[in-house]
């Protein structure tokens, strides 16, 4: 699959495929022996790295501008570590995500499978803005910038409420598939009861935030999502960077940085930053969480408990530099966490987290 490296053990065991890499070191950031597990997506029967790639702030930090060399040395880092799964919206660096992971693609020929959104584009940003012309006119554009004949998976873009309601929507988006437009779609969701109303249309996917601090989708969305067959992929896995353990009251971000000036809500859904979460209160479960798992590192075993849910197909975090990429992929080779580790999480968002989240999204 991938040019340089050289695959030593492939194994199928029921919907996952183990894979062990060597990778040559060359130019490359990632040397040495990597493991990585792919998962089935679904009803696409597409095998998906468990870890995937998160582009909204690919090749830039939070409100800076963007850096194409940056943006392909963390798609290349990503491919040498055997991830295929790439996450990206038409919005995205102002569609510089989508050009860049085209030019990606037309130099590599990998074996990727792409992942896009749209409709946040509507200007202004209603329900009634979701109509099939629009979406068609989203994936067209989309098309263009990924320089490709049809998308893998398209899916709405966190619309209102309402949409999820629109029969006329999801039957003219069922016409797009015959079109050869794009090979399967599904919604990338804010709420979990908005992921349960959008399975009664023909979804293939559902996005959803999924982590230490939002733990209602383990109660029936993932349920369900598995017993139709629909693939489940975590965004928004470290909670804004909160999960990683490198955060402090100290820390100081940027003006245009979403974490920043979005806590309360103030530019879009609140649930978007730290997963909702009060920034001092996080601190406090923060350091719960590093005791349990006896680690300053956090960021790995966050990643391990949302992989722990067989029902997931792929957790997606983000990376502004490539080095973030090879720290990502390290959640792969821990072991499976113990009943011990997965009770202890329950416990501390149950004492720190569940009053304040919970019921909101």
């Amino acid at each position: 699959m991938l040019d340089n490296t050289l695959h030593i053990k492939k194994q199928l065991v029921l919907d996952k495929i183990a894979l062990i890499i060597i990778i040559n070191t060359g130019n490359s950031l990632a040397t040495g022996v990597i493991f990585m597990i792919f998962r089935k997506f679904g009803k696409t029967n597409k095998m998906v790295s468990e870890i995937g790639l998160g582009t909204w702030q690919l090749g830039t930090k939070w409100g800076e501008p963007f850096n194409e060399e940056e943006a392909m040395r963390i798609l290349e880092t990503s491919a040498d570590c055997g991830i295929n799964l790439i996450d990206t919206a038409d919005i995205y660096n102002k569609g510089n995500s989508e050009l860049t992971i085209g030019k990606f693609i037309k130099q590599h020929k990998n074996n990727l499978y792409v992942v896009t959104k749209c409709g946040r584009g509507l200007n202004p940003h209603t329900a009634e803005g979701y109509t099939p012309e629009n979406i068609e006119n989203f994936i067209d554009n989309s098309l263009k910038r990924l320089g490709v004949e049809q998308l893998d998976m398209v899916l709405l873009h966190c619309p209102p409420t309402a949409v999820y309601y629109k029969d006329d929507l999801f039957a003219g988006i069922d016409k797009i598939v015959k079109k050869g437009k794009i090979a399967a779609y599904g919604v990338s969701v804010e709420k979990v009861s908005e992921g349960l109303q959008a399975m009664e249309y023909n979804i293939s996917a559902i996005e959803v935030i999924f982590n230490m601090f939002r733990l209602k989708p383990a109660e029936e969305l993932l349920p369900k999502a598995k017993e139709k067959d629909i693939g489940i992929l975590a965004r928004v896995p470290l909670a804004s960077g909160l999960l990683t353990g490198k955060f402090s009251k100290d820390t100081v971000f940027g003006q245009r940085d979403h974490r920043n000036y979005n806590r309360h809500g103030e530019s879009f859904d609140k649930g978007e930053t730290f997963s909702g979460v009060d920034y001092d209160t996080g601190l406090q479960a923060v350091e719960e969480l590093k005791k349990l798992f006896n680690t300053e590192s956090l960021a790995p075993y966050a990643l391990r408990w949302i992989l722990m849910h067989n029902e997931v197909s792929a957790v997606i975090p983000g990376a502004s530099r490539a080095e973030q990429v090879l720290g990502n992929v390290k959640a792969a080779e821990i072991p499976a966490l113990s009943t011990e580790q997965m009770k202890g999480v329950t416990e501390i968002y149950n004492k720190y987290i569940r009053k304040s989240v919970h019921d909101n999204w």
